[in-house]
């Protein structure tokens, strides 16, 4: 089961209510814990005070609605024995002459855990002080509950015994709104999943100022939070009540309720406690605002492992803007740090001349594209930049046309330079047979345009601008000193499924209808090294036929890399997410060879040029990869050879 990979189904639940009536509400609390196992959820949370309603008022002060609750908590405890949920409700417990807000926490038939409310509001239009007390500096440590004795507190964290990095906490509503959150502390202390029973009214510009604020208080503690909020059935004497539920993981929203609906509204999701594990293990920060004078107390509980299937998403482009409303602002950002990373370094040699090979493909597309932009910030005359066509024995007709055009059109200065003759010389000093299309020949080309691009950057003044991105770099698909090197490596942080993202929004977004026809035609031509010679002049070598699909690649090497994987895991989330375009072994087999390239090719990157940093994968030495050239690479694919 999906356990073992860190999931953890949770599930937030507005419930149809009745303000009072406990009968009608344990009623429905059941049914939708029902509901709720059949969707192989296996922590479901409820609104603060969900039993009673939270807007009884005075009512609260009546023993008929107190005891009620009591008793209708004996039949949902009932219900748990019969399913596989952790089940949180909202209800008023008396203790000890005070009346507590607090959340029941309870699996099969059994209450695991009792946690008070700590910040009570009354301000504005909350009164709740006049009925609750805080669970602040409570000093019993256990209650008795339906003759039981049951941990109560707020330093309660409940933790799986069969996986302990998963672990949950609780507080409620306005816990979250004040300076220091509860959840901020249980989150320091092993904390990964936060639920958020809350009864918060709506008011304009008030479920933004929500969404903001769970999404914040999500991304500062790398947590899940859950929350879900009281609804319309609530009395509408002096507020009215959205019935609002999300569910947040490290500040993304992963699934959002209805609002404003009379009937209940449950929402699920998978957490991946994996994920937000390796986020806290890689900030060192983290830890260190860690309050050492409050211990907390472990609940022990056991989290059944039913999950069959992914309720979850992932996309399968996972370095691409998924928020096509803020696709102008993220591309232009991405933009901007290249064009300005290049400025600035041409301000600091300082040099008003670029050298840069265009073979007519995507990389050296967008570079150049950068280039342009880093030259219009700059004021600087386009003609500092040196675009170099240099058509070798795979060079098609195609790419080579869509290279000219590319230049031409922006004006900038152009160079063709055949290096046929120069690599055939080469050949005889070497002895190479020019009919053997081995890697030295292929490779040979590769070094011969470098070493043009270099030596008319020093003949003018200038550097080279690497044209090679993210991918290659991680599958080491590059010729050691030849494309791999340059003086500024401005696509370093850039993988290939972004580059066709970015300069597709260049072209849709270009006023100029030639300069946006070529683009599309770079867009749709194949991606290729064009180092073997074809009678037809059309492109054979294929890259993708030699490393796998760059789609496969990139989303492998983002949750490889960027949350820390294993090759195990990987495979799961990519069958599940590629299931209507790629077999089990085909995956397989490509994710092998990813990781083996990824290891044997870190000499590659351990030299490579200076180049921005985009997004939150860097394969930079000096940044965020510092990995030895001689690991091995057996332990990650015995992993994924026992999946």
């Amino acid at each position: 089961m999906l356990k073992k990979y860190g999931f953890v189904r949770v599930g937030a639940v507005t419930p149809e209510l009745k303000v009072a009536d406990t009968e009608f509400n344990s009623k429905e609390i059941i049914r939708q814990i029902e509901i709720a196992e059949s969707n192989e959820i296996q922590i479901l949370c409820f609104p603060e005070l969900s039993i009673t309603g939270y807007s009884c008022a005075d009512l609260f002060y009546q023993d008929v609605l107190i005891e009620n609750s009591i008793r209708v908590l004996k039949d949902i405890l009932e219900t748990t024995k019969k399913v596989n949920i952790i089940v949180i409700v909202g209800m008023p417990l008396r203790i000890e002459n005070k009346l507590f807000n607090v959340a029941i926490v309870m699996q099969h038939g059994t209450i695991l855990g009792v946690v008070p409310k700590t910040y009570i509001p009354n301000y504005e239009e909350f009164y709740e002080e006049r009925w609750f007390t805080s669970g602040k500096d409570i000093l019993q440590e256990k209650i008795k509950l339906l003759d039981n004795e049951v941990p109560f507190g707020t330093d309660l964290l409940f933790k799986d015994k069969e996986n302990e990095d998963i672990c949950f906490a609780i507080e409620i509503c306005e816990d979250l709104w004040v300076v220091n959150p509860p959840s901020s502390n249980y989150a320091l202390n092993g904390a990964n999943i936060i639920f958020n029973l809350s009864a918060s009214n709506n008011v304009l510009g008030k479920s933004e100022y929500r969404r903001d604020l769970i999404k914040i208080q999500s991304a500062k503690t790398i947590s899940a939070y859950i929350y879900t909020s009281a609804g319309v059935n609530e009395s509408t004497t002096d507020m009215v009540f959205s019935g609002q539920s999300m569910i947040y993981e490290n500040g993304k929203l992963l699934r959002e309720g209805k609002e404003f609906t009379f009937e209940s509204n449950i929402i699920f999701t998978d957490i991946d406690t994996k994920r937000l594990i390796n986020d806290r293990q890689r900030n060192i920060s983290y830890m260190h605002s860690k309050d050492k004078n409050k211990a907390y107390r472990n609940i022990e509980i056991k989290i059944a492992d039913n999950i069959k299937s992914l309720s979850r998403e992932y996309s399968k482009t996972p370095f691409v803007p998924t928020d096509d409303k803020k696709k102008i602002k993220t591309c232009n950002e991405i933009l901007n740090i290249q064009s300005y990373a290049l400025a600035r370094r041409l301000k600091s040699i300082p040099s008003q001349k670029v050298v840069i090979g265009i073979s007519g493909g995507l990389d050296s597309c967008l570079a150049f594209l950068v280039a342009i932009k880093a030259y219009e910030i700059l004021g600087l005359d386009k003609k500092g930049i040196i675009a170099i066509t240099m058509p070798g024995f795979g060079t098609s007709n195609t790419t080579l046309k869509n290279a000219k055009e590319l230049i031409e059109e922006y004006e900038t200065t152009f160079k063709e330079i055949d290096i046929k003759h120069a690599c055939e010389i080469h050949f005889e000093d070497i002895e190479q047979p020019k009919e053997k299309y081995d890697i030295t020949y292929e490779n040979a080309q590769a070094r011969e345009r470098t070493q043009i691009l270099m030596d008319i950057a020093n003949k003018e003044g200038g550097i080279v601008l690497g044209t090679g991105d993210l991918s290659e770099l991680a599958l080491g698909w590059c010729t050691y000193n030849g494309d791999h090197m340059s003086m500024y490596g401005i696509n370093s942080g850039i993988p290939k499924t972004l580059i066709k993202y970015l300069i597709k929004y260049i072209a849709d977004t270009s006023s100029n209808e030639y300069i946006r026809n070529t683009l599309y035609n770079i867009l749709e031509t194949p991606i290729s090294p064009e180092l073997l010679p074809s009678n037809d002049s059309k492109i054979t070598q294929l890259t993708e036929k030699e490393v796998g699909p760059y789609l496969l690649n990139d989303f492998f090497l983002y949750h490889f890399f960027r949350y820390g994987a294993t090759p195990e895991k990987i495979l799961f989330i990519t069958r599940e997410t590629f299931k209507d375009e790629y077999s089990e072994e085909e995956i397989k087999e490509k994710l092998k060879q990813f990781i083996k390239r990824f290891f044997l090719q870190q000499f590659k990157r351990n030299c490579v040029p200076d180049g921005p940093k985009v997004g939150t994968v860097s394969l930079s030495p000096r940044g965020d990869l510092r990995m030895p050239s001689d690991a091995t690479y057996n332990l990650w694919i015995r992993n994924l050879d026992i999946s």
